[in-house]
């Protein structure tokens, strides 16, 4: 099967094995490999992309625990105002907390010059399968990860 394309605003939090990320995934129903799902699925390429419009909390741990689920209700600004807020905290030095609504609760303390620890608290919305989890997420160097925010800020823009 062809490698299906995701584009869309993605704002990865952690490593590559362990992170929780909040994106809006866009398929184009011209790309090769959502037309083989699509026609595998037997729907349209249109209607197996959808409106890219939806936004999702996904997460992956070392262990391979992994979930995530839609957000119907979140819009641009509300992602926007999330990735600024966490910016902003990331300035500072100290140890904080900043939520992206009832279903993130990101918490970070100091780990060191130009480091923070990181621990995600992810609540799935009532009617998810879903339970409540906590991740430990490996450290982040601030100067490497502000350029993350940065682009994905412009994404919404």
């Amino acid at each position: 099967m062809s490698p299906v394309v995701v584009g869309g605003p993605e704002l990865l939090i952690g490593s590559d094995t362990t992170y929780v990320a909040l994106a809006r995934p866009e398929l184009d129903p011209a790309d090769p490999g959502v037309r083989q799902a699509a026609e595998q699925a037997g729907v349209s390429p249109e209607e197996f992309a959808g409106p890219g419009n939806i936004w999702a909390l996904m997460w992956d741990q070392e262990d391979g625990e992994d979930g995530g689920f839609e957000l119907p209700g979140l819009r641009d600004a509300e992602a926007e105002d999330f990735a600024e807020r966490l910016r902003l905290a990331l300035g500072t030095g100290e140890e904080f907390t900043v939520e992206a609504g009832p279903v993130l609760s990101l918490g970070a303390r100091p780990a060191g010059a130009d480091r923070y620890a990181l621990r995600a608290h992810v609540t799935p919305p009532e009617g998810e399968d879903e339970e409540p989890v906590t991740l430990e997420l490996d450290e982040i160097r601030t100067g490497e990860f502000l350029p993350h925010i940065e682009k994905f800020l412009r994404s919404l823009a």
